[in-house]
């Protein structure tokens, strides 16, 4: 515990270390260290004594990723060369100025989005010709599926997102790109293919532009193209944060899938609150791995993988955390604020199994003597899922 580790003499700041305080295990790390890293991982120093036995790491920080920077724009992303375990989904954070303009592409792989501050707009046609153009807000979703043409523009005041792809092997740096693949196609081909002279295309770019500068766009109306064939039919947007929680004691859920969102074929996600003091249960996912992005605050996980496995990770707003397929998880929060996260699964639904409902809906005579418990307990299990909990006297307060 961090009250009970020693303090540098030269500053009132306490030095974490690697001691428990329940059993005196450990002892004083006086070597080379990050002594920042190590406040901020807490449970990584001074794991629980239930931590045990090997687990790959579970966590990976978009602040150690490297940024391509573009007049427009940034982007960075996380994926399985960075977080090897994370082999289902990789993710993009990506920054657009006001007008910044990332380029007209597509993907082998769907695109799952969500827009965390400011505004975009997005375009894209379909394979029979329907079009759409969309204006994209703070908790707005987009989803294009895999070989969809698209683009996103920066509007005024900018904006950043999180790209999510059903790969942990993708890089959006190899992408499909218009600007690439005019720039590797022949210009006597390209007249061939538009019908136009050679010199129609004595400017384009000599390679892919990625993201690119350009004037803030006009009203959705001004630049409206009408189609022959009509609109994309399935809307490839959704307004998660306009979307009415599932509110429970500890924070509130709202889960997006094929069920409300059709489009979304690959990827099903959850938008996690978790109160001070609250937790996401018991619980593990019967489908998928689990890729998780922390958006705001700060909290812990512990994750179970049988066979006496267990070990705990600490996340803070802008970490990836990472749940193979059925393993056993909860996440605390750890701090004063809420905790905000999305939980997301290459998947068309979403689906978890609650500790809690799964006892209660046992024979209580098999969970008793399964588990040397008594009344106690198994008068207080629940067989309505509380995905995010909370009760007064047991909750996790700050240390």
């Amino acid at each position: 515990m961090m009250e009970d580790h020693p303090q540098d003499p030269n500053n009132s700041t306490v030095i974490p270390q690697p001691i428990r305080a329940s059993d005196g295990t450990g002892n004083i790390d006086q070597g080379p260290r990050d002594i920042m890293r190590d406040i901020e991982n807490p449970n990584m120093l001074v794991p629980p004594v239930t931590d045990s036995g090997l687990l790959p790491n579970l966590k990976f920080s978009f602040s150690d990723t490297h940024m391509q920077l573009n007049k427009g724009g940034w982007s960075r992303e996380v994926t399985v060369r960075d977080l090897p375990i994370a082999t289902t989904l990789a993710a993009v954070n990506m920054s657009l100025t006001a007008g910044g303009v990332r380029e007209m592409h597509w993907h082998q792989q769907a695109e799952w989005a969500y827009m965390l501050l400011g505004k975009a707009r997005i375009t894209s046609v379909d394979q029979a010709g329907r079009n759409m153009i969309a204006d994209i807000g703070e908790g707005d979703l987009w989803y294009f599926p895999a070989g969809i043409p698209h683009s996103i523009q920066g509007l005024e005041g900018g904006c950043e997102f999180l790209l999510v792809f059903d790969d942990g092997t993708f890089s959006d740096l190899n992408t499909l790109s218009i600007s690439d693949w005019f720039a590797h196609t022949p210009k006597d081909v390209l007249s061939a293919n538009f019908g136009v002279p050679e010199s129609a295309f004595q400017h384009i770019p000599s390679d892919q532009v990625y993201i690119y500068q350009d004037k803030v766009p006009g009203s959705i109306e001004s630049q409206k193209v009408q189609s022959p064939y009509g609109e994309v039919p399935s809307p490839f947007t959704h307004r998660l944060l306009a979307q009415p929680p599932l509110k429970i004691p500890g924070g509130s859920v709202r889960i997006v899938d094929s069920s409300n969102f059709p489009i979304s074929k690959t990827i099903a996600a959850a938008l996690v609150e978790i109160l001070p003091g609250g937790m996401r249960e018991l619980h593990w996912h019967p489908n998928n791995d689990e890729w998780q992005y922390y958006l705001a605050g700060q909290g812990r996980m512990t994750v179970f993988a049988g066979n006496g496995v267990a070990r705990t990770f600490d996340y803070r707003a802008g970490d990836v955390g990472y749940v193979p397929f059925a393993y056993g998880h909860y996440i605390q929060n750890t701090g004063s604020q809420s905790l905000w996260f999305l939980e997301m699964f290459k998947s068309d639904r979403f689906v978890d199994v609650s500790l809690n409902q799964w006892m209660a809906l046992t024979p209580c005579e098999l969970v008793e003597s399964n588990l040397h418990v008594g009344p106690e307990l198994m008068d207080a299990l629940r067989k309505e899922k509380w995905p995010v909990v909370k009760y007064p006297n047991f909750s996790y307060k700050p240390k």
